[in-house]
């Protein structure tokens, strides 16, 4: 057994934590699979490059509405994914390899399990090695549920992992769920020529974000997609590349892919937790406080492990806060989960910023609400756009923001002032009409929106 000053499983985010700072500590990084976690391999960055070539997809198919003459000569899948992956296998490749060249980072591949007090085993059989950090740092992340009827069929299926690596677009895509990660990537394949079936068990697609954006969103997606709300999956039949899933309502769907994509699971059934002190919380997550401690003293944990927030920016901020507080127990620092922005890069986008309004109102708030349409803009009306809006909600005492979200162009770039406002107690009438907002511009529907909010008590 060799024994390291700090030892972090998982290259995702926790990659991130050695720096400069930490060339006197020996290190331990352990990773099983690919450097760059979900995010670079399999998740965020892969999704939203193929994004980016079905926003483009559909621009051309939608041209003519501006005038423009322009025909879709087809999207070259293979290319496509080789762009991608070519580039993010490379970048995965490259920074392990950079670790290996530290001289005081050892690199160890395998999946790892505690076995006891800051222990762990990595690998397997004769091939495993023992290892002890005097401080431990937990990052490995989470993985998409599959749910019984998918697993108990024994018929091939993909997620989120998997899907973006096919060889070419499926025929007819059934997509069972709708989140985040469904909504996008049902927009990638059908931009692709794939025909899109959703099937979603609540009423709506998006059900977790504001009442107003899952009920647009869900009417959008009826338009462009076969659509089963309010239906749950009850057994998959027939063979590879023809499945026929049987819906709970009595009806089938046939296709020849299925996706699964009803949401994620931590990665903390993996590593043993319990044999080394680490409680979990009734979901599987790593418990942590705000300094990103585990009840196991010397442990530290971050990510989709552990975090209410399963988003890589969260992931991010957490690993900065816990690499200052490994290095300053002294004077630690807290993570906050205040104002955590996300967006969905689905067609039209979606980004949103702390509470709905459906939680406003089972929290009791006093609060002020106001939409604006981004056809109600200038912009929007080069644009052209008829479903987009921006919605904020405000407390009516104090005149700050309670939530904000944008369905339309560029919300999750758009998005952003709010959370600044949120992240640093700017009121919404200060943030309207304080700064300047350029004219004309995307922008505008949200200053509206803010301007369209009732003035406060005392305000300047």
């Amino acid at each position: 057994m060799r024994t390291y000053d700090l030892v972090i499983v998982g290259a995702g985010s926790g990659n991130i934590i050695v720096d400069e700072r930490f060339s006197h500590l020996e290190v331990a990084l352990v990773e099983e699979a690919a450097f760059g976690g979900t995010c670079l391999n399999r998740g965020c960055i892969p999704s939203k490059m193929l994004v980016h070539v079905a926003d483009l997809t559909d621009g051309i198919r939608d041209a003519g509405r501006f005038g423009v003459q322009a025909a879709l000569g087809g999207v070259d899948w293979p290319a496509v994914r080789a762009r991608v992956f070519g580039r993010l296998d490379r970048e995965a490749a490259e920074g392990e390899r950079g670790r290996r060249e530290a001289p005081n980072v050892d690199v160890l591949k395998g999946p790892a399990r505690f076995t006891g007090d800051r222990t762990l085993v990595v690998g397997d059989g004769a091939d495993a090695v023992t290892v002890r950090g005097e401080q431990v740092v937990i990052a490995v992340g989470g993985r998409p549920d599959v749910p019984a009827p998918v697993r108990d069929s024994g018929l091939p299926y993909e997620t989120s992992d998997s899907v973006m690596r096919l060889d070419r677009p499926p025929r007819h895509l059934a997509v069972l769920g709708g989140g985040y990660v469904a909504a996008e990537l049902a927009h990638v394949f059908h931009a692709a020529g794939s025909r899109i079936t959703v099937i979603e068990q609540e009423d709506t697609l998006l059900s977790a974000q504001d009442e107003t954006i899952a009920a647009a969103y869900t009417a959008i997606a009826a338009d462009r997609y076969d659509l089963r709300t309010g239906t749950a999956l009850t057994r998959v039949e027939g063979e590879p590349g023809r499945l026929r899933l049987i819906l709970d309502d009595g009806t089938t769907v046939e296709a020849d892919t299925l996706l699964v994509a009803v949401g994620r699971t931590p990665n903390s059934d993996r590593i043993d937790a319990g044999r080394a002190g680490i409680p979990l919380h009734d979901d599987g997550r790593v418990a942590v406080d705000a300094f990103q401690r585990t009840g196991a003293p010397g442990v530290f944990a971050l990510g989709d492990v552990c975090t209410p927030f399963p988003l890589k920016h969260v992931a991010n901020r957490e690993a900065e806060v816990v690499a200052h507080n490994l290095l300053h127990p002294g004077d630690p620092v807290r993570t906050s989960h205040e104002a955590v922005p996300a967006a969905v890069f689905t067609r039209p986008q979606i980004a949103q910023v702390g509470r709905t309004e459906q939680q406003c109102r089972k929290e009791g708030l006093d609060y002020a609400v106001s939409v604006r349409r981004f056809a109600d803009t200038a912009y929007g009306w080069a644009l052209e756009d008829g479903p987009g809006f921006c919605k904020v909600l405000a407390d009516r005492r104090t005149g700050l923001l309670l939530g904000a979200h944008i369905l339309g162009p560029q919300a999750a770039s758009l998005i952003q002032p709010l959370v600044i406002a949120m992240s640093c107690g700017i009121t919404a009438g200060d943030l309207a009409r304080t700064p300047l907002w350029i004219h004309p511009a995307p922008t505008e529907v949200v200053s509206n929106a803010l301007l369209d909010l009732p003035r406060t008590p005392g305000h300047r």
